[in-house]
């Protein structure tokens, strides 16, 4: 019987893909607030968030601090690992191609995004781009990913239009 309750227990426990990317935008809000490009990212290992970031681009003046590659370098710190083969990745807006180069070196298991990005986005160039046994989702949270972003550049528009 005690087996029994402690696999409920654990079920219970598990958290969605929606859960994840929640915290993703979190972070995205974060870098919102900072004047940054509102994008964050969370990484998961064993159901359990190990790292979180969002853009700081513009705090940190280096054009690499995409939410993904910070979130990323936590995350192998973290574990004290290189390969992060177990772990998933959630970002609110599809990653460009520079950070889907260290998503694939990475390994991660599972990629998620929340938004598209028609401009930048690392899918112009083909899911070829990550790791060949990364699983790829996106769409989680699409709307509320797609706003902040949306908002974040009417209100860069407004400042200095």
């Amino acid at each position: 019987m005690t087996l029994h309750l402690q696999s409920m227990e654990t079920r219970l426990s598990v958290h969605s893909d929606d859960h994840f990317m929640k915290l993703a935008l979190r972070e995205a809000q974060k870098a919102y607030d900072q004047g940054e490009v509102p994008v964050g990212a969370v990484v998961v290992y064993n159901n359990q968030v190990i790292a979180k970031a969002h853009n700081q681009v513009e705090m940190l003046t280096d054009v690499t601090a995409h939410a993904e590659i910070l979130a990323i370098t936590a995350a192998a710190n973290h574990l004290g690992a290189k390969f992060l083969d177990e772990c998933a990745l959630y970002v609110s807006l599809e990653p460009c191609p520079m950070c889907a180069g260290a998503i694939r070196h990475a390994r991660f298991d599972r990629l998620i995004y929340g938004a598209g990005d028609e401009k930048q986005g690392f899918m112009n160039y083909g899911k070829a781009m990550i790791h060949p046994k990364t699983k790829l989702e996106f769409g989680i949270l699409h709307d509320q990913c797609k706003h902040i972003l949306q908002s974040f550049f009417a209100e860069r528009r407004s400042v200095n239009g």
